[in-house]
């Protein structure tokens, strides 16, 4: 059963490097964002994964970074089935067999962490993006953590919204298992394998996936303090996440309400 459930994702991304190399290439930006988003929606479900999204009346759709805590190469899908969005992403994963391809297709942006002026270097690619409209998307705590806690953030990319003058949008993703408990399975740390991760996501489903929008916050002038007060908005977000309940959800449904599930996604 798990082999099967794999075949079918591999024939997934195949599927998906068929789109992308016959369609995205004549289709609108609107149809690339589309079709990117459906697939994503799709490897979710594949990997027996639902998308709950919170708070998404806060959301900004232009000239905006994203920022979030990290806990899995499965975040990128997450982020993409809610609204697709360009990465920052280290300069490994451009070489991985096929997500590598499609992340690069997809405006990802590599950075080399062990060169020191690489960052100065996305940082002004990210800047003059940001001041063009689109949206791009960091995690800024350097490394995948368990979920359980966020790790301090790093300025650095937070300049590039100080120097285009754009806001920023902190966002908060948590794994849940059937029972309403945290779950680690998708946590790619460690000596954990991509295909480790993977097959612990498949034993573990059904998984569900929140997604919490923070309001954005100004660029203002200093990136540190950007940087820790996006931080504080991720923690407080999973605090909320963390400690609501499906009870809870059905009974008080108020600005910590469940406002779209993937088939629900506003247009």
């Amino acid at each position: 059963m798990l082999v099967f459930r794999k075949a079918r994702i591999f024939a997934h991304l195949m599927r998906g490097m068929f789109v992308v190399a016959t369609r995205f290439p004549s289709a609108s930006a609107s149809v690339r964002l589309e079709l990117n988003r459906a697939w994503s929606i799709e490897m979710l479900r594949l990997c027996g994964m639902t998308l709950v999204v919170h708070n998404d009346h806060a959301r900004l759709d232009s000239g905006v970074l994203v920022v979030g805590n990290h806990i899995s190469w499965i975040d990128i899908y997450v982020v993409n089935a809610w609204r697709p969005t360009p990465f920052v992403s280290k300069a490994e994963v451009r070489q991985w067999p096929v997500v590598g391809w499609l992340a690069q297709q997809l405006g990802a942006v590599f950075i080399q962490r062990e060169k020191r002026g690489d960052a100065k270097r996305i940082m002004h690619e990210l800047s003059e993006r940001l001041t063009q409209g689109e949206l791009m998307c960091v995690f800024p705590e350097g490394t995948t953590t368990s979920g359980a806690s966020v790790l301090p953030f790093h300025a650095n990319l937070f300049q590039a919204a100080v120097s285009a003058e754009r806001p920023v949008q902190p966002i908060c993703l948590f794994y849940e298992d059937a029972s309403g408990r945290q779950s680690t399975a998708p946590a790619y740390i460690d000596d954990l394998t991509l295909a480790d991760t993977l097959n612990a996501m498949l034993r573990g489903a059904p998984l569900t996936a929140h997604l919490y929008v923070c309001d954005a916050l100004a660029p203002g002038a200093d990136r540190r303090v950007l940087a820790r007060d996006a931080q504080a908005a991720v923690e407080m977000a999973m605090h909320r996440v963390r400690g609501g309940s499906k009870i809870a959800a059905a009974e008080d449904v108020q600005d910590d309400a469940v406002v779209e599930v993937l088939t629900q996604h506003r247009p």
